[in-house]
């Protein structure tokens, strides 16, 4: 069967798709679904870990981060209208590439998913240590973790979050869509509020200047990852894994996902603004400098920074004298990441249901409820699986830089499928197309790539050791028969990936980015096997000079993965086994 030239066969029940889910997500509904994983705990945290990192000049590491996830979003939107799939980003590059190179970025795509719903409760749970009938949730010691009233108050939000995404994708949309509305409202009413009313200029030329760690560029290259810029940044890709549930996938999910970063980069960048304006000058003279308002003595010795650090805004706001703003964010400072974490949960287990028919993991995985046509099973893993997370890292930010690293692999995947399958599949219907995709292709694989690599040795080594953990639940899978579809795990296709993942490790190893702060931040510090045989970033490779290394082996990559692609007909094959039917308007 040639998918360019004929569709498949039409559905008996055109409200459901191939997969047997139910399509009733309208536009807003996959707006609202980007949007709200957009906007939750990066705005009450980013601005204050992103300023400590670059100072001032974190308002132009948020621009650049906007410009290259837009690129991204727009990748995606383009796959997203021609294969409206449930679980989309872990499907692209299997389509292109074949089963390695699925199972390989499908992996990445769950990780990521399945941490940031634990982030979220951490920081809401940590925001709301801040409160005097809470503080017995969140310990400052050792950098920072949930005590244990704060691990019941964890393992209650999530089992919330599981039961909202088992009674159905409608209910989810519902308390979301509530949720949402909320979240973008009360960051645009902060915003507003304190540039009108508590606007300091000459914050930003104080605290160290606008530039800090004496090289303008590597601080704003710091605050990205580990500023957690990008990870405020991620969530676009929702409308994505949700497109098998669309009702007109191949209308509203490229808009839906093009709109929710725009609005979401835009409230980010006017957040930064805003924190650096009203910043109580008095704080920052007591830090000293912007970095040192992180630091454990100087939070010892001033109970401001102290407080600005459990709840950013929050303090802004009580310093500035605006009491009743500082009631709304400290509500809003459960509803936004509780928000964002309901809708994450959703999308791992829309992830786990992709990877599952495609072969790669066990076949429960995909087993959907016969009432809700809900991946049940997946919901509850992803569950248990973000429970894990929340005990080798205690604080939202050493979470942070795995996931962010997680995230940018897993976008990484999909300049690489688009540029394929424009050769592989010229004439499949593409709703939306991204002008000028084939350089903005391989553009956007170097600027995810550069991230990755940012994010440092360490976050690496981790998100290694991590895939690792996933090849062996994989291996399970085949050695106990547990998916009968592991068979087609093909490798001709996806040859690059073992000389991608070693050549982007070996770089990171070389490279000037290791653990930034002297304090473990990831798995591989707290292993002491590793402790002196992995211990990267001594800056072999000179700054400037790795920006070079890296984008020429990018685009070596990218065009070796484009030689090695699988032909038309493989595409063909692959895609018929999960395409969707179709549905109006696609």
């Amino acid at each position: 069967m040639s998918l360019t030239n004929e569709a498949p066969a039409p559905s008996q029940d055109p409200q459901l798709d191939a997969d047997g889910m139910k399509r009733d997500v309208g536009f807003f509904g996959l707006l609202w679904a980007s949007e709200g994983s957009l906007i939750g705990s990066g705005w009450l945290f980013g601005a204050l870990t992103a300023a400590t990192i670059a100072g001032p000049s974190a308002i132009i590491g948020w621009i650049v981060a906007s410009i290259i996830v837009t690129v991204l979003a727009l990748v995606h939107a383009e796959l997203g209208g021609m294969f409206p799939v449930s679980g989309g980003t872990s499907r692209y590059p299997h389509y292109a590439f074949g089963g390695f190179a699925g199972a390989t970025f499908g992996w990445f795509s769950y990780i990521q998913a399945a941490t940031v719903a634990p982030i979220e409760v951490l920081a809401a749970v940590q925001y709301a240590s801040s409160m005097h009938w809470a503080k017995d949730f969140w310990s400052t010691k050792n950098g920072g973790q949930l005590s244990g009233s704060g691990i019941l108050v964890a393992v209650i939000l999530m089992f919330v979050f599981t039961c909202i995404n088992l009674v159905g994708v409608q209910w989810m949309n519902r308390v979301n869509s509530v949720l949402t509305s909320w979240k973008v409202i009360i960051p645009v009413l902060a915003i507003v509020v304190l540039l009108a009313t508590h606007f300091h200029s000459g914050n930003f030329s104080a605290g160290g200047g606008f530039f800090v760690h004496g090289s303008e560029l590597k601080s704003i290259m710091l605050a990205l990852p580990a500023g957690g810029i990008v990870f405020a940044l991620l969530g676009f890709e929702q409308a994505v894994q949700l497109g098998g549930e669309s009702k007109n996938p191949g209308r509203d999910m490229p808009r839906a996902v093009i709109w929710s970063i725009l609005i979401g980069a835009a409230i980010y960048i006017l957040v930064q603004v805003a924190f650096i304006g009203a910043m109580d000058p008095h704080v920052l003279t007591d830090a000293g400098t912007w970095t040192n308002l992180s630091t454990a003595a100087t939070q010892a010795h001033h109970a401001d920074v102290a407080a600005l650090n459990s709840a950013p805004f929050y303090e802004l706001a009580t310093l500035a004298g605006l009491g009743w703003l500082a009631f709304i964010l400290r509500i809003d400072a459960i509803v936004s990441p509780a928000g964002t974490g309901l809708i994450y949960l959703t999308s791992s287990s829309r992830l786990s249901f992709g990877l599952s028919k495609n072969g790669f993991i066990p076949e429960a995985m995909a087993l959907n409820s016969k009432r809700t046509k809900v991946p049940w099973v997946g919901i509850i893993v992803a569950a248990i699986i973000g429970l894990i997370f929340l005990l080798p890292f205690p604080s939202w930010g050493k979470l942070v830089g795995v996931v962010t690293s997680a995230s940018v692999m897993m976008y990484a995947g999909a300049p690489l499928a688009m540029g394929a399958l424009r050769i592989q599949k010229p004439d499949l219907p593409r709703p939306y197309r991204l002008p000028a995709g084939n350089i903005l292709a391989p553009v956007s694989f170097i600027c995810a790539n550069l991230i990755v690599y940012w994010s440092s040795w360490t976050v690496y080594s981790t998100l290694m050791l991590v895939m690792i953990i996933g090849a062996l639940i994989m291996l399970i899978s085949g050695v106990f028969h547990l998916n009968s579809n592991l068979h087609k795990m093909d490798w001709s296709a996806a040859i690059w990936i073992i000389p991608y993942l070693i050549g982007m490790g070996i770089i990171s190893y070389l490279g000037g980015f290791g653990n930034q702060s002297g304090q473990p931040s990831g798995i591989v510090d707290n292993i002491g096997i590793f402790n002196n045989v992995l211990v990267g970033g001594h800056a072999h490779i000179g700054l400037y000079w790795d920006i070079l290394v890296v984008a020429v082996f990018s685009l070596a990559i990218y065009f070796l993965a484009l030689a090695t692609r699988k032909s038309p007909e493989q595409v063909d094959e692959a895609i018929a086994d999960v395409y969707p039917m179709p549905v109006e308007g696609h």
